[in-house]
């Protein structure tokens, strides 16, 4: 249950600062929790192929905001 909640807060604030980032390509609130937490998955992936390391709950939003960043790109060059 702690893991979900991290994630969830993870998820939150990866969100937030992907929409601050990509200025105005947010989705909503809960979509952006949504895509934080698929960023983390996707961050996560991608900085495996890159063999980056980034260690401890600074470590986790980065990857997760890093990964949010790229699906909202994604999504804004699909939307286009």
């Amino acid at each position: 249950m702690e893991g979900c909640l991290a994630a969830i807060l993870i998820g939150l604030i990866a969100g937030y600062v992907a929409g601050k980032i990509m200025k105005g390509g947010g989705f909503g609130c809960l979509w952006n929790i949504i895509l934080g937490i698929v960023g983390g998955l996707v961050g996560n992936w991608l900085f495996t192929l890159l063999n980056i390391s980034w260690g401890g709950l600074i470590g986790q939003i980065g990857t997760a905001v890093v990964g949010a960043v790229v699906l909202l790109w994604i999504a804004g060059v699909i939307k286009k």
